[in-house]
């Protein structure tokens, strides 16, 4: 089967721009935004949006995917400029604010939590790998427990990032660092994970 082919500069930018203006509105709490007005937003006709994006869950499953893929990048460009455990610190603070970006989308979201997508699982997945980067750089210099797997520390941060009540953030930064120094103790004590 053959490749696809590259997608022209011209598409290229346009697709660039619907994701761009679909995660602003979005992301400003407007779920709602019709398809026109994001391609509006775009600098695009709407058919230039549907050629890109079939429906809007797929969009805004697009916006989500970039979202996530942006976020797990980050475990390499981390550890390059920090230790290993202040990178995995750095890290799971961004997971936090990635949640309150998701609570932005939520209602655009929940248009595709019906559907038989893939997305959920598969952003976990990314998660979990970029935490077990993380991890194992952290035990591999004796800074971090090498028996806990990122699969783990994603659940514990599951619980209240998942909440919608008022001051669930602030309460999510003081649970890293309880669950940071957790991840720290008794490192040189503990050996490396068994995959």
């Amino acid at each position: 089967m053959p490749s696809p082919r590259p997608m022209r500069a011209d598409a290229r930018r346009n697709r660039e721009a619907l994701l761009a203006a679909a995660r602003q509105a979005f992301l400003a709490g407007d779920a709602d935004a019709h398809v026109e007005e994001i391609a509006r937003r775009a600098g695009v006709a709407v058919g230039t949006l549907y050629r890109h994006f079939e429906t809007r869950e797929a969009l805004v499953a697009e916006v989500y995917r970039q979202e996530v893929a942006d976020l797990c990048s980050a475990p390499g460009q981390l550890l390059a400029r920090h230790a290993p455990d202040e990178a995995l610190h750095a890290f799971l603070l961004l997971l936090v604010e990635h949640s309150a970006m998701g609570k932005g989308m939520g209602e655009a979201l929940e248009s595709i939590m019906t559907t038989d997508s893939p997305i959920f699982d598969d952003a976990r997945d990314e998660m979990a790998r970029a935490l077990d980067e993380l991890l194992a750089a952290g035990a591999a210099a004796g800074l971090v427990r090498g028996d806990i797997d990122g699969r783990v520390v994603l659940r514990a941060l599951g619980g209240i990032c998942g909440m919608r009540a008022k001051g669930w953030k602030d309460d999510a930064v003081r649970i890293v660092a309880i669950l940071y120094d957790g991840l720290r103790y008794g490192a040189a004590n503990h050996g490396r994970a068994v995959s």
